[in-house]
């Protein structure tokens, strides 16, 4: 069986995160860059399923800039078999649709029985990259998994919305993304740390994958403007002499809220 998880480099959640206000895109340099916790978590799903069953193999696939391949590294100290980096200045700014396409040129390339990724990524947080990527696949799509089991020939999981709690199931090829209900990844141990730094990552490109960033008959996203966040507000302080309620619903109408 081979599984492909999706690996991302992000900037880290517990340093400020800047906006380049030339670019429009996250300023890497503003923090530290970190394996995305959502990435190590499908990891994390992969390597226990490869614990107990030896004919799995698990190719774990990055796509970002140059310096991405440093923090994809970690994806072999952790247990990965391959680790992949698809790295290509015309993907500068990509989006969804430009993404899935890359990822889904390099998965297709390699073959694959089960993708893992995470729902959602820390910086951009837009949770479609999955379904994107079984669209150009033709898999089946679990998402948004807080459970998951994997066998010899399909994967089931549960997905818990709204009020109810789905038991779903699919056939290999498939796609599945995974929430934080998943355990956390396990730490890389010191024997791990060493042998990944002399493994080698799978460098890729546009060309490689045949794929075109500036195909003027595929839809892809503009950027109109780019504006700094505005600064936080002072909310309104509301002392209940008596008449909190009616200042309440008064604040409630004046904003449009009721």
């Amino acid at each position: 069986m081979k599984i492909v998880v999706l690996i991302k480099e992000v900037p880290d959640t517990y340093n400020k995160r800047v906006l380049d206000l030339e670019t429009g895109l996250a300023d890497r340099a503003a923090s530290d860059a970190i394996l995305d916790e959502s990435s190590e978590r499908a990891l994390e799903v992969a390597l226990s399923h490869a614990e107990v069953n030896d004919d799995v193999e698990i190719l774990a696939l990055c796509l970002g800039p140059e310096s991405a391949a440093t923090s994809a590294r970690k994806a072999f100290a952790m247990g990965a078999h391959r680790v992949a980096h698809i790295a290509d200045d015309a993907l500068l700014g990509a989006d969804i649709g430009l993404t899935a396409e890359a990822l889904a040129a390099a998965i297709r390339q390699d073959g694959f029985d089960l993708v893992i990724a995470g729902s959602t990524a820390t910086d951009g947080t837009s949770g479609m990259v999955p379904a994107a990527l079984a669209e150009l696949l033709d898999a089946a799509l679990l998402s948004g998994l807080s459970a998951v089991d994997i066998s010899g020939e399909a994967v089931a999981g549960t997905r818990i919305t709204d009020g109810q709690v789905q038991q779903l199931r699919a056939a290999f090829p498939a796609v599945i993304s995974i929430t934080e209900a998943l355990p956390e990844a396990r730490f890389p141990n010191f024997k791990g740390i060493m042998a990944a730094k002399k493994k080698k990552i799978e460098q890729l490109d546009l060309t490689e994958l045949s794929v075109e960033a500036d195909r003027e008959d595929t839809a892809r996203s503009i950027m109109l403007s780019i504006a700094e966040k505005p600064p936080k507000q002072a909310g309104v302080l509301i002392v209940d002499s008596g008449d909190a309620g009616e200042q309440l619903a008064a604040f409630l109408v004046d904003n449009h809220l009721a």
